[in-house]
């Protein structure tokens, strides 16, 4: 499923400050991460129309994977390539665990198309967007790393949220069958957690984006090939039309849009990063009913308000926030 695909680190920056990031060397990358708001702007809009680009294709989930993979690959094997040049060749250990994931990413984006047809793109975009806490909880589980108070007490109200766009409260659900679209989209958050775990535990390094999540890309290609062709729901030529989405689908949610993001978010303070990723999926839900013609009820898109204030009260660093405004009131009233 698309979202920006950099979590958050609790430890990058302050409110007002950034984190030092090293240079990259590639000159169109180091001029993206010098405008990393514009950047960031440019990267979700391209993420927030990924799901809108995959439905205009009228294309199986496996064949909009595979494409999207396809599509997506030349730009990121590029700049992969000028990273290999300038740092070296990538760890043994980081290749094979971005190959892993990138299984896992396949597993994503198809279970999140599936999701797509049963609950609509808006809503999908959402439950894929559950990743945020399912990595805290399994950080928590296999890395000690314990979960905050405010994730923990998130928990419930993005529960609650997912049970009303089950449907399974109030009348006039919208979807084909929303219920099983929630458990699609459970599933995308768990196959993107298990992803972006393992890109973790490879090793991230801020002077290659590229690097592996090219290599995932390859990964995504072959599998959604194996799994469409089992499956028997592979298209290998679709029409003009659809190639035409595709190819926009792969070229801005999986090249340009991801590079974007990864390069500019370490760049910006974490409260502007917490911001941007909690908005792309509003944006997708107001895209979706505008282009689309998706009409949520009223139970799901207050669900959707509980998911995405669930995640904003685990995410959004709020003890930062309050002490760098009062910070500044006291460096106010200092110079006065």
């Amino acid at each position: 499923m698309d979202r920006p695909g950099v979590p958050v680190e609790s430890g990058i920056a302050g409110p007002g400050n950034v984190a030092p990031t090293p240079d990259l060397g590639i000159g169109p990358l180091d001029a993206i991460a010098r405008r990393p708001r514009l950047a960031a702007l440019i990267g979700a809009l391209c993420i927030a129309f990924s799901g809108i680009f995959y439905l205009w294709a009228e294309v199986s989930p496996s064949t909009g994977t595979f494409y999207r993979a396809v599509f997506g690959l030349p730009l990121l094997a590029l700049v992969a390539v000028a990273e290999h040049r300038r740092y070296g060749p990538l760890p043994i250990r980081a290749r094979r665990l971005a190959l892993v994931a990138g299984v896992f990413f396949a597993g994503d984006l198809l279970f999140w198309h599936h999701a797509i047809e049963y609950v609509g793109a808006g809503l999908a975009t959402v439950l894929g967007n559950l990743q945020v806490l399912i990595v805290g909880v399994v950080a928590w589980l296999v890395f000690g790393e314990r979960p905050t108070r405010t994730t923990l007490l998130a928990l419930p109200v993005v529960l609650a949220g997912v049970v009303l766009i089950s449907g399974a409260i109030g009348g006039g659900a919208y979807g084909a069958d929303p219920t099983l679209g929630v458990i699609l989209g459970v599933l995308t958050a768990i196959c993107y957690s298990a992803y972006l775990l393992l890109i973790r535990i490879g090793g991230r390094d801020a002077r290659r984006p590229a690097g592996p999540v090219a290599l995932a890309t390859m990964s995504i290609a072959v599998t959604a090939a194996a799994v469409g062709l089992v499956g028997g729901d592979l298209d290998l030529t679709p029409g003009p039309e659809s190639l035409f989405w595709l190819a926009l689908l792969g070229i801005t949610s999986q090249s340009i849009g991801y590079l974007c993001i990864s390069i500019s978010l370490p760049r910006l303070p974490a409260v502007v990063t917490s911001i941007i990723l909690l908005v792309q999926p509003v944006v997708t839900v107001a895209l979706s009913m505008v282009l689309l013609g998706e009409r949520p009820s009223p139970a799901q898109l207050f669900g959707v308000v509980c998911v995405i204030g669930g995640i904003a009260v685990a995410t959004v660093p709020l003890a930062r926030v309050r002490d760098g405004l009062r910070a500044r009131r006291t460096a106010v009233t200092t110079a006065e």
